[in-house]
């Protein structure tokens, strides 16, 4: 994914972090200019920067 797919990043969209498997599944929470609000189920709420990170979209659960 590269970084300008994040834009079409919408709430409720489920996601993974590249950089953090650990943090498992997310859910989008929102995506204004380029920051991305996240929901991780073993992480919590994180902001991503989203210049700086690709978050891979996740279509099958």
């Amino acid at each position: 994914m590269s970084l300008g797919l994040n834009a079409l990043l919408e709430p409720g969209m489920m996601v993974r972090h590249p950089q953090e498997p650990d943090w498992g599944l997310g859910q989008v929470q929102s995506n204004i200019g380029n920051r991305i609000t996240v929901n991780f189920e073993h992480r919590g709420k994180v902001v991503i920067d989203g210049r700086e990170i690709a978050l891979t979209r996740i279509f099958d659960l």
